[in-house]
C-alpha cells in the first residue's frame, strides 16, 4: 500500500506530466492554426524549440541510461573478479 506522502508526490508528478502534455499539445497542433498577431503567441516559444526540446531530452536520457548500463557493468566485473 501506498503511503500518504508516495500519493501526493504520485499526485504532483501526474499534474505536472499533465500541464507539460497539454502545453506542448497546444504548442505543436493549435498553434499553427491561429494566426500570428494573436496575443496568445506570447506565451510559447518559437516553434523550431518544438523540436529542439524534445530531441536534447531524449538525448540526455539516452545518455544517462549509457552511463547506468555501464556503470553497473563494470560493478559486476569487479564483484566477479573477487568472487574467483
Amino acid at each position: 500500500m501506498a503511503t500518504g506522502t508516495d500519493q501526493v508526490v504520485g499526485l504532483g508528478l501526474l499534474a505536472v506530466s499533465l500541464i507539460i502534455f497539454t502545453y506542448y499539445t497546444v504548442w505543436v497542433i493549435l498553434l499553427p492554426f491561429i494566426d500570428s498577431e494573436h496575443i496568445i503567441h506570447k506565451y510559447f516559444l518559437p516553434r523550431a524549440y518544438a523540436v529542439a526540446i524534445p530531441l536534447a531530452v531524449g538525448l540526455l536520457l539516452l545518455l544517462f541510461v549509457g552511463l547506468f548500463i555501464t556503470y553497473v557493468m563494470l560493478k559486476n566485473r569487479k564483484v566477479t573478479k573477487k568472487v574467483q
